[in-house]
């Protein structure tokens, strides 16, 4: 019979009950028969509990600090609600990305107008990153996406000039311990963290039968494009958070009850042993 239930694997969540239903019998249930039998039920089953929920505690705290085990949502960029593709550079401002409006025509060259865009950044507080950081791939992978969800351009048909942010990752969290703030697993806090996206579109492909076809060019007649997104930090640590401090609390009431009833015994013993003097 045992050999037919360990059989069991054309059910992933049937084969996953069985092994928490053996792996709980097997485990607790023979740390708690030795324990019974020797301390007695009672007692044996609170020095078990307290052991599990001590246990718990700690595999908590470890993931907890490391990010591993039970995991919430992973960091993402998300869209600013309404405000995610703004199409044209006036639009800036009632985007509020800019605190100013910039004044741009039909007729002001592309470029022009997006190097007042970067001197306005600049002068808010906003940093350019750099092409060859990490965040500059990030924040061009999330863009293509939102672009392309929106409709705004194609596969292939944009290509990503400058991405700005407004708050660097390491002031954005708080608070944070140690001289440097390299302690942050008590930063529950942050501020928002923006970042703005600047895309250029290509000029159309003129594809000439038995010639392979020409590179992208960036085409200098119409105005860039920009997508303007926001950082959410997600939850990754924030199960394991739960876990640890519900275990830790549960962990500490189990003690006291065991303390509480060692004064007991003591106390009776010392008043059987003044009974018989």
């Amino acid at each position: 019979m045992l050999s037919t239930i360990l059989a069991i694997n054309w059910e992933p969540e049937l084969r996953g009950i069985l092994t928490v239903i053996i792996g709980t019998i097997v485990w607790m249930g023979s740390i708690y028969l030795i324990l019974g039998t020797n301390l007695g039920a009672r007692l044996g089953f609170l020095i078990t509990l307290t052991g599990l929920v001590g246990w718990i505690a700690l595999m908590g705290i470890v993931w907890w600090i490391y990010g591993i085990g039970l995991k919430g949502d992973a960091p993402a960029w998300t869209q600013v609600q309404g405000r995610t593709v703004i199409q044209e550079v006036d639009l800036l401002y009632q985007a509020g990305v800019l605190d100013e409006p910039i004044s741009v025509t039909s007729q002001t060259d592309p470029a022009e107008a997006a190097a007042a865009v970067e001197t306005r950044l600049l002068s808010q507080g906003w940093t350019r990153v750099e092409d060859s950081a990490p965040e500059f791939g990030q924040a061009e992978a999330s863009a293509g996406v939102f672009l392309e969800e929106e409709g705004a351009f194609g596969p292939g048909e944009f290509d990503v000039t400058a991405v700005y942010e407004v708050d660097p990752p390491e002031e954005s969290a708080y608070p944070k311990l140690g001289p440097n703030g390299e302690f942050d697993q008590i930063a529950f806090f942050h501020k928002p963290y923006y970042t703005l996206v600047e895309v250029a579109p290509f000029s159309p492909l003129l594809g000439e039968p038995g010639r392979a076809p020409t590179a992208s060019e960036v085409d200098t007649t119409r105005q860039r494009q920009y997508v303007y997104m926001v950082r959410d930090l997600g939850s990754l640590r924030q199960p394991a958070a739960y876990i640890a401090i519900g275990s830790t609390i549960m962990f500490l009431a189990m003690c006291f009850l065991l303390h509480r009833r060692d004064r007991f015994v003591v106390e009776n013993l010392e008043r059987k042993a003044m009974v018989v003097a």
